[in-house]
């Protein structure tokens, strides 16, 4: 039996693809021959001129998704772009740090709308398109922290358990209808999330003693599992959050 991860013919949608781990899933799915529809807030310049300089198809959606009104309209572009919507990467997302007793109202919502919010609201739009045709595939960028507590992150913690266990759901929703929902939890990548983490000695002397590979990890690292997950070499792989993250979860 032959195992493909070509993406030929496909298209995908990816959020947040303006930077960091995004631009890298993008880069990563057009260079497996997917068409790419990216969604963010910023300018996408940089991610199109790196796609286009490997031969592939790019479209910039501006959109912010700290409410769910754009949703429907990045499908559509999707449609009006590229003639189809493949492939979802639920990537866009934001973090806010805080100790849990001074956390407030206005940080737990903004990180909750944007990384579970809206990425249920998207998946919903998306597989509206999916189901009648029978095929499918959404990835969620879950975290490590899907698996354990963190701190002084708790609404971003909270966000992305929640993703695992949506991931779960729809899955068992949707696998019959032959859209595969799965996750990719990274772990330490060099990110503007992170910036803040890297340039504290103390806690990033800390967080590389606990990683088995010894570094952060470089988000193009990603590119692989998400190559995997969006290609037919996981057509019967459902409701699974696969971390990328250099050993992490291993220790």
């Amino acid at each position: 039996m032959s195992v493909s991860f070509d993406l030929t013919g496909r298209t995908a949608i990816v959020t947040g693809a303006n930077t960091g781990i995004g631009q890298a899933l993008a880069i990563a799915l057009s260079g497996a021959g997917a068409a790419v529809l990216g969604v963010g807030r910023s300018s996408m310049d940089e991610t199109a001129s790196l796609i286009e300089r490997q031969g592939g198809r790019f479209a910039a959606f501006t959109a912010d998704l700290s409410a769910i009104a754009p949703v429907n309209d990045i499908v559509d572009a999707a449609l009006d772009q590229f003639g189809s919507a493949d492939i979802l990467v639920n990537n866009a997302g934001v973090i806010r740090r805080a100790d849990a007793i001074d956390f407030t109202e206005a940080d737990w919502d903004a990180v909750m709308d944007i990384n579970l919010k809206s990425a249920f609201f998207l998946s919903q739009a998306v597989a509206k398109r999916m189901i009648p045709k029978a095929y499918g595939k959404i990835i969620n960028i879950a975290s490590v922290l899907s698996f354990q507590g963190g701190i002084r992150i708790p609404s971003y913690t909270a966000s992305k358990s929640g993703l695992a266990g949506l991931t779960r759901l729809l899955a068992c929703e949707w696998a019959s209808k032959g859209i595969n929902v799965n996750a990719i939890a990274p772990g330490y990548f060099v990110t503007n999330n992170t910036t803040a983490l890297r340039e504290d000695q103390n806690r990033s002397a800390e967080i590389l003693g606990r990683i088995p590979a010894a570094r952060w990890g470089n988000p193009s690292e990603l590119g692989g599992a998400a190559v995997f997950l969006a290609s037919d070499a996981a057509a019967y792989v459902q409701g699974t959050i696969l971390p990328v993250d250099g050993g992490w979860l291993a220790r």
